[in-house]
């Protein structure tokens, strides 16, 4: 009879139990694990067996339930399977890894029937299978259910942070330009001095801001990229223009490449302006003080680039790695939002491009956004 099998072998299946969790490619098992490995409703299924044994049909449904699934958690094997599964989430397993628990169980009892010659009845299959599926289920809900408001409850948190961050980088710049504001009217200065440079560099972060923050929603959203046909010197010379300004404010040389007058582009135009202009705010920012930065753009085969160029520190090959992940700051200059990268990459990749950064440490960063190029129609020859 089964359940004298399982009572007699307990600790032998235990411990296949364990070498098989060990020996699962994938697995890295800490020695909790492969002690709460061990499917906990052994207990369960000795005792059903029992009672269906002494023919004591609704003592074994109470146990371990029907074999339908039709009465979720209304069993001592429900019961346990859901606490389980969530003890295995709590201890970093997957799905499978879940599922896998209890079919080391059944796979050890099958193995070990073999070894020592032990026949079993057709019913009490069933009955190991019944008990497999209903504890496989219950876990698996209960694993799922929990992991995904752990998942939900980090990304309302993550989301809060970026609120927060964002409200508060928007009330630094709203404030400092108010301050400025008040003083040029109290002092009927005008706006060519110190404070309406002041006001300048106020309005240029609040606009760099905004932009930020549009970009990540739109591509957050999964929104389709508003894609229109371009001259790429056009789009530098806007680029330019607008960076300038903030280029005085900062005391650093902003110097623009001549870009040849044909080369095109199928892109969204707006999503590109703000992931280069954030690449050129990063390099004013975190360039050398009074700094050179350059930005230019050029065919290279059928892929064009677009490169911005400081002459600043560089960074270490972990840190160029690390620095197209959110929150994440590479300079001596904390401020800002620190998602301007991620952003940036994000940006570029929903236009089919790539985003990469050269550097070498004492020599500057060179990042490199790299895009199909637009292959202009040709007009046919006159006859």
């Amino acid at each position: 009879m089964m359940h004298k099998f399982l009572a007699e072998n307990r600790a032998e299946l235990e411990r296949r139990c364990r070498d098989k969790v060990a020996k699962r490619p994938l697995r890295f098992s800490t020695e909790i694990q492969l002690k709460e490995g061990i499917p906990i409703f052994l207990d369960q299924l000795i005792r059903t067996l029992k009672a269906e044994e002494a023919g004591k049909l609704a003592q074994s449904l109470a146990i371990s339930g029907p074999a339908d699934g039709s009465a979720l958690a209304t069993s001592e094997l429900a019961d346990s399977a859901i606490t389980h599964g969530g003890q295995l989430l709590a201890l970093g397993y997957s799905v499978s890894q879940v599922v896998h628990d209890y079919g080391d169980l059944c796979q050890a009892v099958s193995d070990l029937a073999v070894a020592l010659d032990e026949q079993f009845a057709v019913e009490e299959f069933r009955t190991l299978n019944r008990c497999l599926d209903n504890g496989i289920a219950e876990a698996v809900s209960a694993f799922t259910q929990r992991r995904d408001v752990l998942i939900a409850n980090e990304q309302a948190l993550a989301l809060s942070q970026r609120i927060g961050f964002f409200a508060h980088e928007l009330r630094n710049h709203l404030g400092t330009a108010g301050l400025a504001v008040a003083a040029l009217k109290q002092g009927g200065m005008g706006v060519a001095g110190a404070t309406g440079a002041v006001l300048d560099r106020s309005l240029v972060g609040l606009r760099a801001l905004i932009d930020r923050s549009l970009a990540e929603v739109r591509v957050e959203a999964g929104l389709t990229a508003q894609r229109s046909v371009f001259f790429l010197s056009n789009f530098i010379s806007e680029l330019g223009y607008s960076a300038k300004m903030e280029a005085d404010l900062l005391r650093c040389t902003l110097v623009v490449e001549e870009v040849a007058p044909l080369l095109q582009l199928d892109a969204d135009q707006d999503l590109l302006l703000s992931a280069v202009g954030s690449l050129l705010q990063n390099a004013f920012k975190f360039g050398a003080p009074n700094g050179t930065v350059v930005l230019r753009a050029h065919a290279h085969g059928e892929r064009i680039k677009i490169e911005v160029e400081d002459n600043g520190a560089g960074l270490s090959p972990q840190l160029a790695y690390d620095l197209f992940l959110p929150f994440t700051q590479g300079g001596a200059n904390k401020t800002g939002l620190g998602m301007g990268l991620s952003i940036v990459r994000r940006s570029v990749e929903a236009n089919g491009g790539t985003l990469s950064v050269e550097s070498v440490p004492g020599h500057g960063c060179v990042f490199i956004i790299d895009l199909p190029r637009h292959a202009a129609a040709v007009a046919p020859c006159a006859s």
